[in-house]
């Protein structure tokens, strides 16, 4: 993932699946079963997520993995709330966790690509 990309591009179901440590199938296969995440789609069929595509599928991937919610507690609380109150779950639960400490997209994407150079430099030093 490109560590130059502001807070406000947009980017490719691989940069999300691996911001989000999510296999890609997982965000196709979240989008046919919620029709708030709409991404960008190019001629050549490439998807663009907007960073309000991701904090929604970010609060998805909170309310599920972390939450313990069904998909269709998701797709309730969605109909019920508003998909303001899944970008919130996450952001909420963010700002406890972190007390202070909260990363931006950008901080994060930097750090995962360090996180691979070192992984990489390991793979080399025990060949």
């Amino acid at each position: 993932m490109s560590d130059t990309k502001s807070e406000s591009a947009f980017r490719t179901i691989s940069e999300v699946a691996q911001l989000l440590d999510v296999k890609p199938h997982v965000l196709r296969f979240w989008e046919s079963k919620f029709d708030q995440i709409q991404p960008m789609k190019r001629a050549n069929g490439r998807r663009y997520y907007r960073p309000e595509d991701v904090a929604l599928i970010s609060g998805i991937q909170h309310l599920l993995y972390e939450q313990g919610l069904t998909i269709k507690g998701v797709q309730k609380l969605i109909k019920d709330d508003g998909i303001a109150s899944v970008r919130a779950q996450r952001q909420s639960h963010q700002q406890k966790s972190n007390q202070g400490t909260s990363l931006t997209l950008e901080q994060r994407s930097q750090l995962e690509a360090a996180r691979q150079s070192l992984m990489q430099a390991r793979l080399l030093l025990a060949d």
